[in-house]
């Protein structure tokens, strides 16, 4: 006689959640089935820093260029200008005259301005185009321009007195050197000049026929010019492209303390704020595309005919540690990104 086989049943108890309430066999599962988190809200993805790499490689490459090639290597190099001698100049863009460098780097923060302001105002990702509809993706890509504006400015324009270039140029030992040679008008001039004026301020030495000489120069171009493009590039490729890299894959730190992705920040919002990619290319993004190129050529000519080594690598570090501390540090931080977001998002 055949022995009848049973099968005993287990329950197994589904844990509580913080707030008390047991939460789902379905959700548990979700949760089991779910791949952990691919890398530090900290840290970019690795889509986006191969897109940062391209600063420092065109930096190294410029460089290069410069020491290797024949027409460099037999030019003189003037280190108290950052540039060549004018009837030396290896090339056109060797020269500070040349028209991109007086018309689109020299007034650089303009054209940044106006690119941002049309992909803003239509592309249809952050609201209604060409409407003045103030949304909330609007109004936190208006924050993120205005830190980094903020950034700008206190770096190369002010700083409660001079900018930070001016001021660390001093804090290095640099002075402002005016030669015996020049007119008595000049040296009188120099004599008037107040204390500070004539210590911290570059313009004024400069206005007077005297140069900076002796302290370390943080290149001001190349710091504008990765600083404007990188912007561009992490405000429009997020809204027009539908690459995981630079979407899903972003990581976030919840107010739970939990890593998520990006995504999870558009769950919750209305209908019409929880808006699709869209797939067509507008005016701004033409505009940003045309700017950022132009920006990434010009910074290319800078590493190749202008600064040193280590004045085009600060210029470097100054705009990326503006640039990590608005698009990747308030991943990781929840009450920062409620205030000024992420593009994209």
């Amino acid at each position: 006689m055949a022995t009848r086989r049973t099968t005993a049943k287990v329950e197994v108890p589904i844990p509580p959640t913080s707030n008390g309430r047991a939460t789902s066999t379905k959700e548990n599962a979700s949760k089991l089935d779910s791949p952990p988190p691919a890398h530090s809200p900290f840290l970019p993805t690795p889509l986006e820093t191969l897109l940062l790499a391209v600063y420092p490689g065109t930096l190294l490459l410029g460089s290069l260029f410069s020491t290797l090639h024949p027409s460099s290597r037999h030019a003189t190099y003037l280190a108290v200008t950052q540039s060549y001698a004018i009837d030396e100049a290896p090339s056109y863009f060797a020269k500070k005259s040349n028209i991109f460098n007086v018309y689109f780097v020299k007034v650089g923060w303009v054209w940044i301005t106006l690119a941002f302001a049309l992909f803003t105002l239509t592309h249809s990702s952050l609201g209604p185009p060409l409407r003045p509809a103030l949304t909330r993706r609007r109004a936190q890509a208006a924050l993120r321009y205005l830190a980094i504006t903020t950034v700008w400015v206190f770096v190369t324009q002010w700083f409660f007195g001079p900018p930070i270039i001016d001021r660390s140029f001093r804090w290095t030992g640099g002075v402002c050197a005016v030669m015996a040679s020049d007119s008595p008008a000049a040296m009188a001039e120099k004599a008037e000049m107040s204390d500070v004026r004539e210590i911290f301020t570059h313009a004024a030495c400069k206005g007077i026929g005297g140069q900076w000489r002796g302290g370390h120069d943080i290149s001001g171009h190349v710091f504008l010019l990765i600083l404007g493009s990188a912007m561009l590039w992490l405000e429009f490729l997020p809204a027009v492209l539908r690459m995981e890299g630079l979407r899903e894959a972003r990581r976030i730190l919840t107010d739970g303390g939990l890593v998520r992705s990006a995504a999870v920040e558009t769950q919750d919002e209305p209908r019409g704020e929880n808006m699709a990619v869209p797939e067509h290319v507008g005016i701004g993004v033409r505009a940003s595309l045309f700017v950022a190129g132009l920006s990434w050529w010009m910074l290319l000519m800078t590493a190749a005919y202008f600064h040193t080594w280590f004045e085009k690598f600060t210029g470097l570090l100054v705009a990326f540690t503006a640039i990590y501390a608005v698009y990747f540090l308030p991943r990781a931080v929840p009450a920062v990104r409620k205030v000024i977001g992420m593009p994209g998002v």
